[in-house]
């Protein structure tokens, strides 16, 4: 599996944590910033992950910032990408078995360190189970190609 990762400067120390945790478990990991102590406007850190997953050169993403809201909301811009903000365990497990997010995004003012590997494991363990979700996955693609 291939994760992009970025972060604003306010998940700087968080970000490098999880890259490490990832590279443990041999995962490919290519981060996209911030770099230490460099000021970033988030959306953008955002956007260029959500693309890369959405383009299919990454397999998942994961976005940090204060509080994982903004990057969600900028991620969720990308057609075809669905990202969740993940503080707790069971919304972790649901964005990946009833939503299919390819993206999780956490706010580092929100999650300590320790939770946020435990979420980050939570979130690689889980499939998407289709079944009676995969209608509505299907109804949020539709409702994204929407000519407005």
């Amino acid at each position: 599996m291939r994760i992009a990762i970025g972060c604003d400067e306010a998940a700087y120390d968080l970000k490098h944590i999880l890259i490490k945790h990832l590279e443990t478990k041999g995962i490919e990991v290519k981060d996209f910033g911030s770099l230490k102590d460099e000021s970033v406007l988030y959306p953008d850190v955002a956007y260029t992950v959500a693309s890369e997953v959405a383009d299919g050169g990454y397999e998942r993403g994961v976005l940090l910032c204060g509080t994982g809201i903004g990057m969600a909301i900028t991620a969720n811009k990308v057609p075809g990408i669905r990202a969740a903000v993940c503080h707790d365990p069971y919304s972790t497990e649901r964005s990946r078995k009833s939503n299919n997010c390819q993206i999780m995004t956490m706010g580092a003012r929100v999650v300590a360190p320790e939770l946020a590997t435990y979420l980050l494991d939570i979130w690689l363990e889980s499939d998407f189970s289709g079944g009676g979700s995969q209608a509505k996955v299907d109804r949020i693609t539709e409702l994204e190609n929407l000519k407005i």
